[in-house]
C-alpha cells in the first residue's frame, strides 16, 4: 500500500463529512462518490490522503457545507472560521426560493437528478 503523503488532509476531509452526515464504515466512499460524482476510486483515494480533490472541489464542499475553505485545505484556523467563502448574494427574491434551493442541495445528486426531472415534466 502507498504511503499517504495528505494523512492530515484525509482527517480533516473526514472532520468534514461527518459533520455532513455522511455515515461512517463500508459505505461512506460509495456515498461520496455518489454525492460529489466522482469515482469510487477518486473518493476511496480522498479518504486515504492519497490524492486530494481539485480546488473548486474544495471550495464547493466549503460553501455547501458553511465551512472553512482555508481549514479544509490547509487545517490552518476552525472548521467553521471567520472568514468563509460565500456564494454571491442570493438572486432569490422569496425565502421559499431560497429554502427550497437549500433543501435541494441537501439531496443526494442522485436523487437531484430525479427531483429535476421531476419538475421538468410538469
Amino acid at each position: 500500500m502507498p504511503k499517504a503523503p495528505h494523512k492530515e488532509f484525509a482527517k480533516r476531509l473526514h472532520e468534514v463529512w461527518d459533520y455532513a452526515g455522511i455515515a461512517q464504515g463500508r459505505g461512506r466512499t460509495a456515498a461520496v462518490a455518489e454525492y460529489y460524482e466522482v469515482s469510487r476510486e477518486s473518493a476511496r483515494k480522498w479518504s486515504l490522503g492519497l490524492s486530494i480533490p481539485a480546488n473548486e472541489r474544495l471550495r464547493a464542499m466549503a460553501v455547501q457545507l458553511g465551512l472553512s475553505y482555508e481549514w479544509i485545505s490547509t487545517g490552518r484556523g476552525t472548521m467553521e472560521g471567520k472568514n468563509l467563502v460565500r456564494e454571491q448574494p442570493s438572486k432569490y427574491d422569496n425565502p421559499e426560493e431560497l429554502r427550497l434551493v437549500g433543501l435541494v442541495r441537501k439531496l443526494p445528486r442522485k436523487k437531484q437528478r430525479a427531483l429535476i426531472q421531476l419538475l421538468e415534466d410538469t
